[in-house]
């Protein structure tokens, strides 16, 4: 990773488009910023080694593959030195898909998905509680994915200052 990367204007434009379509072909991003296909590629790729891009990926519906259920679990530890223990232990839960070590009331907030609500009460109550380290969890169950995107890279505060 390259430390004091400077990001231009012609970066954030270019992210802008790759971030709303991964497979966009080059040529097609360097027409909307009008540079050459080579600047857009070395562009690329400088991004990426230096760890601005951290890759693409496909994108799987959860509710169309059967998991209808997205939780966000508070999880109280035992001790705050506890938690790097018990996020390898998270790792072996392939249900969660998010882990965030957190400041205020929870020591460790995590996203899951399962298939519903009984499967959700076997994850946490055989699987998270059963943790050593792990005291209490607290159970938010999302009703509805209301916004889901990258982080905006044309409007940033440094442009609004």
């Amino acid at each position: 990773m390259v430390k004091n990367l400077q990001i231009d204007a012609l970066d954030r434009q270019i992210l802008d488009i790759i971030t709303k379509n991964a497979r966009i072909p080059y040529l097609e991003v360097a027409r909307a910023c009008n540079v050459s296909g080579a600047a857009i590629h070395q562009r690329v790729q400088r991004l990426i080694k230096s760890g601005v891009i951290k890759g693409s990926e496909f994108k799987v519906d959860p509710v169309t593959v059967g998991f209808k259920t997205c939780a966000y679990i508070g999880i109280f530890l035992e001790h705050p030195g506890h938690y790097r223990k018990v996020i390898e232990k998270f790792e072996e839960i392939p249900e969660i898909i998010e882990c965030h070590y957190t400041t205020g009331n929870y020591s460790l907030f995590i996203k899951v998905y399962t298939t519903d609500n009984e499967h959700l009460r076997e994850v946490l109550t055989n699987s998270i509680q059963k943790i050593e380290g792990v005291t209490r969890t607290e159970t938010l169950i999302s009703l509805e994915e209301s916004i889901n995107r990258q982080i905006p890279v044309l409007s940033t505060r440094e442009n609004n200052d």
